[in-house]
């Protein structure tokens, strides 16, 4: 298991946000954190602490007038980072090669592959021609309906027709080097993490999955560990004493790196 740190970048700012509470008309969200640091300072302290391959999320959409301000504040992480750091949020087969060349190691890709609720394959062969399965991570994450996971898009406002299970998986990991999943529903809230799709991402486990959704403590940390076989990397976000929560980010760090 690894620590991946995150970076979320919204109206131009670095936040720490309930997932399912975005919303693109108005650009607004429920904050649990407003950092007065900028993505660059985040991004050096993960240098520093070589913290690899944590994602720098941009969460306006492209018609935003603060578009422009958070791209801004995603390319000088990258800068800050190079070589560190995966980044998502409106990127296409025509826009990845610029995070590429600012310092990305992968680009993460969602809306863009998942079309009219569907797989879009003609995209996703566009993505493996400019810029090659090991730089893509697919961004899988879900929300719970009629008790299955359906992958959600446009930062997560939408269901998808594409449940999330062993064989989506399978089929999507020949296109991509990682996924990485966020269990929407406890995104933000940090209320515990989602032990149901923990324990169908760690029965899976074929490529590196990234977690992320309702961690709150050690507890949860451990809890993923061993239902991901401590093959599963996490991110924390809210509960991080770094975003204003209690959970100690060097402590975090090192529990997720002992090995059990």
């Amino acid at each position: 298991m690894e620590f991946r740190p995150c970076i979320d970048i919204h109206n131009g700012k670095v936040k720490q946000l309930v997932g399912g509470s975005i919303e693109d008309v108005g650009d607004r969200a429920q904050e649990n954190f407003v950092s007065e640091k900028d993505a660059e300072w985040y991004a050096r302290l993960f240098k520093e602490k070589n913290l690899k391959n944590g994602h720098v999320i941009l969460l306006n959409h492209r018609t935003s007038s603060y578009y422009d301000s958070s791209r801004q504040q995603a390319l000088a992480a990258l800068r800050a980072f190079p070589g560190g750091l995966h980044v998502g949020g409106g990127i296409t087969a025509e826009n990845a090669q610029e995070y590429l060349d600012a310092g990305a190691s992968h680009v993460i890709v969602t809306s863009y592959v998942f079309r009219d609720g569907n797989i879009s394959y003609e995209n996703l062969y566009r993505l493996l021609d400019s810029v090659g399965k090991d730089k893509l991570v697919l961004d899988l994450s879900c929300r719970k309906k009629d008790g299955s996971f359906y992958i959600v898009t446009d930062r997560w406002q939408k269901y998808t027709k594409v449940v999330l299970d062993e064989d989506v998986l399978d089929m999507l990991a020949s296109f991509c080097d990682e996924f990485l999943i966020h269990a929407v529903d406890v995104e933000g809230k940090k209320c515990g993490m989602d032990k149901d799709l923990v324990s169908l991402l760690g029965s899976w486990n074929r490529i590196p999955i990234t977690y992320a959704g309702g961690i709150r403590s050690l507890e949860d940390i451990g809890s993923i560990k061993k239902l991901g076989r401590n093959k599963i990397h996490v991110t924390v976000g809210s509960a991080l004493d770094l975003y204003g929560g209690n959970l100690e980010f060097e402590k975090a760090v090192r529990f997720a790196a002992q090995e059990d």
